[in-house]
């Protein structure tokens, strides 16, 4: 049984930076594609980032290209997503999920999700 859960929301200013961490477990993670979307008040769910698992391959949505990472530390099955420089609509629940390796475009996991407020 996978199991995503995710850490580390909180407030911060704008111009500021953030670290979510997503804690993986219940299986063996190679071939997967692990990635991070977010939900703000009002909108739907949008993709941010993924990384596959065994190759380190990223992938970013236009809107925080050159100011959000994502990381792997596979040996102890955590995935970050370094925020910085980040904005107002910043403000979103942010989820982390898995997608297996023959699950086409859909993620098969998903997280509770962690909130991230950003003022201005």
């Amino acid at each position: 049984q996978v199991q995503l859960v995710e850490s580390g929301g909180g407030s911060v200013q704008a111009g500021g930076s953030l670290r979510l961490s997503c804690a993986a477990s219940g299986r063996t993670f190679s071939g997967y594609v692990l990635g991070w979307f977010r939900q703000g008040p009002g909108k739907e769910r949008e993709f941010v980032t993924a990384i596959s698992w065994s190759a380190g391959l990223t992938s970013f949505a236009d809107s925080v290209k050159g100011r959000f990472t994502i990381s792997l530390d596979k040996a102890k099955n955590l995935v970050y997503l370094q925020m910085n420089s980040l904005e107002p609509e910043g403000t979103a629940v942010y989820y982390c999920a898995a997608r297996s390796p023959r699950a086409g475009t859909s993620y098969d996991y998903w997280g509770e999700g962690t909130h991230v407020t950003v003022s201005s």
